[in-house]
């Protein structure tokens, strides 16, 4: 059934409605679709456009449909162009005449705009959730292992000490702005375009601001042609989920490193590993690898999105419908990538002992070994040169600073005493740092009282 057939005179080609069509994938917000359709019918009743008993005819029919097709009694079929199309037309089978005016005073513009609103405004709700969930495995991790020991890095050389608590510290930290930025979005999303209609609103006199208030909107939208052509929030949407995918990209990336022959650092479980059709001993990372391949089809649809809307005239035209496929597949990503993610870690296996090994073999307490000899009255940049000489010594000999006889460090500068070894213990360089955001046990303990705060009041 067609809802805008009057003016043609011809039946659509079978291809023209294939390619036009979008109930393949616009079907995903039935629910979205007739929960806008009770609030507008409400509407309508209150401001005497429809009586009551049209209203109430129509509100048990929708929420017969929806449960109809909640259970399988309703099949969702492709000779609709779209799902609005699709329930409408069912509404009126069951009602007659009166189904015929769920569709006053509202255009295919603007319920198409309500409905890609009220389901992105679940998904941000749904994908912050799943952040949430995330947040608190790593919290939980930052707990375990707030004296854990590990080598920090930059440029991938292993630098300074830290713990695993102070490295997990930083991922949680870009969650939990990825938090804020779902926050942000549906608070500036939230404001309804039903009643907008077409482009122009409507002469009927409608009541928005109550349209809006019975779906949970702040208010109504305060531009007609914005409302129908406004794809801002999916493109705000899209960058945030691209960023988490680029966070949970950067964290799989550190966990393929950790997991490889060469680090040790941790042990993935089986339920998370895949392995080899011909090497036996692989145990591969792939849950990770596929969560770092999937960030670019995320990225996809964003740039899509972006490319779609950039030359396009007010108000609404079609290119608009290439807004759901992407963001479905985007969203639908991105939620599978967290839960997966979050499985993944909790269940993977620290080891500590090689963790603490490599900081102690990597010379990161070389910068703790300077500060020695400037607490003793050396320049920095003399005390920078003669650590440097040092470390050629103990890579000249295979060994770390820590296992350098004494006799070595004072033919260097007579200023080191026994007390050096204690001063460049990893135990020692972690845990004088204790400036908030450092790595110290202190520090560290401040920071997750912070962050349990955090998850207990968000």
């Amino acid at each position: 059934m067609k809802l805008w057939g009057g003016r043609f005179t011809k039946e659509e080609n079978q291809l023209v409605h294939n390619f036009n069509a979008s109930i393949t994938f616009d079907q995903k917000f039935y629910h979205q679709d007739i929960q806008g359709s009770i609030a507008h019918v409400t509407m309508l009743a209150k401001q005497a456009i429809i009586t009551d008993a049209e209203r109430d005819t129509i509100i048990s029919a929708l929420k017969e449909i929806c449960s109809d097709i909640e259970s399988g009694k309703l099949q969702i079929t492709e000779e609709y162009e779209d799902i609005h199309s699709f329930v409408e037309s069912v509404l009126i089978e069951r009602t007659g005449d009166t189904g015929k005016k769920l569709h006053t005073g509202r255009s295919r513009n603007d319920q198409v705009a309500l409905d890609m609103k009220l389901y992105t405004r679940d998904e941000v709700l749904a994908t912050d959730e799943l952040v949430k969930e995330l947040m608190t495995t790593l919290l939980d991790l930052m707990k375990e292992h707030i004296d854990t020991y590990m080598p920090g890095f930059t440029h991938l050389q292993k630098a300074q000490p830290v713990t695993l608590a102070h490295h997990i510290g930083a991922y949680f930290e870009m969650f939990k702005r990825d938090r804020s930025r779902l926050h942000d979005i549906h608070e500036r999303m939230n404001y309804c375009p039903l009643g907008a209609g077409a482009l122009a609103g409507t002469t009927y006199p409608l009541d928005r601001e109550y349209t809006a208030s019975l779906l949970g909107f702040t208010g109504p939208t305060l531009n007609s042609m914005d409302s129908v052509s406004d794809r801002d929030y999916l493109i705000e949407y899209l960058s945030a989920l691209s960023t988490i995918m680029m966070h949970l990209s950067r964290f799989c990336e550190e966990i393929i490193l950790w997991n490889s022959n060469e680090y040790r650092f941790i042990e993935l479980d089986d339920a998370y590993s895949t392995g080899s059709s011909i090497m036996p001993q692989k145990k591969n990372p792939d849950i990770a690898e596929l969560i770092r391949g999937k960030t670019g089809r995320v990225y996809g649809a964003l740039t899509s999105l972006l490319t779609t809307m950039k030359g396009l005239p007010l108000a609404y035209n079609k290119d608009m419908q290439e807004d759901k496929e992407l963001t479905f597949d985007a969203i639908d990503t991105v939620k599978g990538c967290l839960a997966l993610f979050n499985g993944m870690i909790k269940t993977m296996h620290v080891n500590k002992e090689t963790m603490a090994a490599s900081s102690k073999n990597g010379f990161t307490n070389a910068t703790d070994a300077a500060d020695y000899l400037v607490k003793h009255g050396v320049p920095f940049r003399d005390a920078h040169g003669i650590i440097g000489q040092l470390v050629l010594i103990c890579i000249d000999k295979g060994i770390a600073l820590d296992d350098l006889p004494l006799e070595e460090y004072k033919k260097i500068s007579p200023v080191f005493e026994e007390d050096v070894y204690e001063a460049i213990s990893m135990k020692t360089c972690v845990s004088l740092r204790q400036t908030i955001g450092a790595p110290g046990h202190e520090a560290m303990q401040k920071v997750i009282d912070i962050n349990s705060r955090y998850l207990e009041e968000n």
